[in-house]
């Protein structure tokens, strides 16, 4: 039999912006992976002749923290909005990088009312951008070692047959969720507790936890 393999899940930050601060939320990027801290953008690290929509909602669900450069224009885009939306749904962290002095929309508010804000003004940008660094790297070292080592050892079949019933449910963001999970999860029920609160419907919930309890046919 051979040995089990470690699913390790990298880690990264979300990068929401609205297209006027293009320049700032690049810089933040820039600035991040100077420090080593991975992040990830669009249109960048969208793959050529990809369904957009999907893979930010696959990005967003795979982040560790989304980044919101929060401006009177992002604060009044429906594309940020429905970002900021599911990261909230997806029990991501938010932390608004607000570089104009405006406060959320109706829309907003009710998802940022309880976040963490870092003021990128008055200029200069830099000195905010370091601050910003520091921030996550911080907040990186206080986690706990397996939610940044990447967690037990799962075989690979397991992890496949997983993938496979969570897919009959959600479809292809179901690799993502599975990878993701086994990176923070301590044991086997922990990893199918955190994939099925991924499932909307409480009776999917339940329907996908007994079925990933089941033997494996031989």
């Amino acid at each position: 039999m051979a040995p089990h393999e470690v699913v390790r899940e990298v880690s990264y930050a979300f990068v929401s912006y609205s297209q006027p601060d293009r320049a700032c939320a690049h810089a933040i990027v820039t600035h991040l992976e100077a420090e080593g801290v991975k992040c990830w953008i669009a249109p960048r690290d969208i793959s050529p002749s990809s369904d957009w929509a999907a893979e930010i909602i696959d990005a967003i669900s795979a982040a560790h923290v989304m980044i919101l450069v929060f401006s009177s224009s992002s604060n009044q885009s429906p594309q940020v909005r429905r970002e900021v939306e599911r990261a909230v749904h997806k029990q991501v962290n938010i932390l608004p990088f607000r570089i104009e002095d405006v406060m959320p929309s109706k829309s907003l508010e009710f998802f940022l009312s309880s976040q963490h804000w870092l003021d990128a003004f008055p200029p200069p940008l830099d000195t905010h951008y370091r601050r910003l660094c520091s921030h996550l790297k911080s907040q990186q070292s206080a986690a706990p070692p397996d939610a940044r080592a990447g967690a037990p050892v799962f075989a690979p079949a397991e992890l496949a047959r997983i993938e496979r019933l969570l897919a009959d449910y959600i479809g292809p963001l179901a690799g993502h969720l599975v990878k993701r999970a086994a990176a923070r999860s301590c044991d086997r029920a922990e990893l199918i507790a955190r994939l099925s609160s991924e499932l909307d419907l409480e009776a999917d919930r339940s329907a996908f936890a007994q079925r990933c309890q089941r033997p494996t046919s031989t």
